[in-house]
C-alpha cells in the first residue's frame, strides 16, 4: 500500500480550486509549515524541492495581490524550522535569509536587472559574477571575534538558530583562528555563512564501518 504523504489540512484539487483566496492561503500555510517540519526538524522531507517551491509560490502570489491576507507567522515571513530543544539557543544579529529562486530566463533577467539597480550602473556597464554549484546542505554562520572562532550557529527561523559550536570545530577545514595576510588584516569580527555537507563517498564509508560493526546504517 502507497504510503499517504498528503500534509494535515491539504484538499482535493475540486475542493482547492473552490477555495477563496482567504481559504487557499490558509491551506498553502498548513501545507509548508508541515513541509517545514519534515525538512528542517527531522530531516525527512516528502516532496521534491521544486513541489515545494510552488506552494511556497503560489502562497506568495495570493498574499500579493491580497496583502491584508498576510500574517506574521506566515512562512513567506519565516525562513526555516523552530530551533529544537538539544542545543541552546542562538539569536543571530543579522538574519539568515534564505536564497530566491530563478526558475526562468525572464526571472534571472529580472534579478540581474535588480542587481544592476541596486549598484546603479547602467545596461552598458559591465558587470561581473562569481557563480558556483549550490550544495544543499545544513546552513551555517561561523562567527570569528578577533581572528578566533567564538560560535557557530544553524539557521533555525531566520532569527533564532542552534549553537553547534563544538560540532562545527571538528571540521577539519574551519580554522579555529584566523591569519592576516600581508595586504588584509583579521577584522574584529567576522561572520561567515555558508553550507555544512557531507560527500556522498564519505557518507557511504561511515555507513560501510556501522554495516562491518553491527550498527545501523545512516539514512
Amino acid at each position: 500500500m502507497a504510503e499517504d504523504l498528503t500534509p494535515p489540512g491539504a484538499l482535493p484539487d475540486g475542493a482547492r480550486d473552490a477555495l477563496d483566496p482567504a481559504g487557499r492561503a490558509d491551506e498553502l500555510r498548513e501545507q509548508i509549515r508541515h513541509h517545514n517540519r519534515l525538512y528542517y526538524e527531522q530531516d525527512a522531507p516528502s516532496i521534491p524541492d521544486a513541489d515545494y517551491d510552488l506552494l511556497v509560490r503560489e502562497l506568495q502570489a495570493i498574499e500579493a495581490a491580497h496583502p491584508d491576507l498576510i500574517t506574521p507567522d506566515s512562512p513567506t515571513q519565516q525562513v526555516g524550522g523552530a530551533a529544537v530543544t538539544t542545543f541552546a539557543p542562538v539569536t543571530h544579529a543579522v538574519p539568515m535569509m534564505s536564497l530566491d529562486n530563478a526558475m526562468d530566463v525572464d526571472e534571472l533577467q529580472a534579478w540581474g536587472a535588480r542587481v544592476r539597480k541596486g549598484l546603479g550602473v547602467d545596461d552598458a556597464t559591465p558587470v561581473g559574477y562569481v557563480c558556483e554549484l549550490k550544495i544543499d546542505g545544513l546552513a551555517i554562520s561561523i562567527r570569528y571575534e578577533g581572528g578566533r572562532l567564538v560560535q557557530a550557529a544553524t539557521r533555525g527561523n531566520g532569527r533564532v538558530g542552534e549553537d553547534v559550536t563544538p560540532n562545527v570545530a571538528t571540521i577539519g577545514v574551519v580554522p579555529d583562528r584566523l591569519t592576516a595576510s600581508s595586504a588584509i588584516a583579521v577584522p574584529d569580527v567576522l561572520e561567515v555563512r555558508g553550507e555544512v555537507y557531507l560527500p556522498i563517498a564519505e557518507f557511504d564509508a561511515i555507513n560501510a564501518a556501522q554495516a562491518a560493526a553491527g550498527l545501523p546504517s545512516y539514512a
